[in-house]
């Protein structure tokens, strides 16, 4: 089961249209591959609301920033506070 539904990034974006619906499931599809990723593991059913919280800032982030490169804008991949809230969650291999 997906960490973060289209309706819950809706309600965290204040977003009222289902125009972009595709698009931010995508969006939602990639944010938890990307935490995923970072974990180090599956995101555990039902998700920490740490990870839903990383999830969400990121999918908003990527929706809103589309491009590969800003010119005066925010030049961050991640937003601040994606991976403090991912970090607790990592399995560490040594």
């Amino acid at each position: 089961m997906p960490a973060v539904t289209v309706a819950l990034l809706k309600a965290h974006m204040n977003l009222d249209t289902d125009l972009d619906d595709a698009l931010l499931s995508q969006k939602i599809d990639a944010a938890e591959a990307y935490a995923a990723s970072f974990i180090g593991g599956p995101i555990p059913d039902p998700a920490p609301a740490a990870i839903t919280q990383a999830v969400l800032m990121l999918a908003a982030f990527w929706y809103e920033a589309r491009e590969a490169a800003t010119m005066g804008g925010n030049p961050y991949l991640v937003p601040f506070g994606v991976h403090d809230l991912l970090q607790a969650h990592r399995a560490w291999v040594v």
